[in-house]
């Protein structure tokens, strides 16, 4: 896929999948907008890997459902 997709496709799209975005488009709070899609997968080490498969400049790995309740997120 070579469009820029909005986020809000993107979660219509993929529900509770992890993606990897090309040349994000950031907002208000650095929140993301759309994107390049370059890979989506259940799987987030999928994601990773395909994120150092390909390399990308400028890249956004985000997750499309709701995270568990007392999961710690790590930056």
């Amino acid at each position: 896929m070579t469009e820029i997709i909005s986020l809000a496709d993107i979660q219509k799209m993929f529900d509770s999948e992890w993606i990897l975005l090309e040349n994000p488009k950031v907002g208000s709070g650095l929140r993301i907008e759309s994107g390049k899609l370059l890979w989506h997968s259940k799987d987030r080490d999928e994601v990773y890997r395909k994120a150092r498969e390909f390399k990308p400049k400028r890249s956004a790995i985000l997750f499309t459902g709701k995270l568990p309740q007392n999961t710690a997120i790590v930056l």
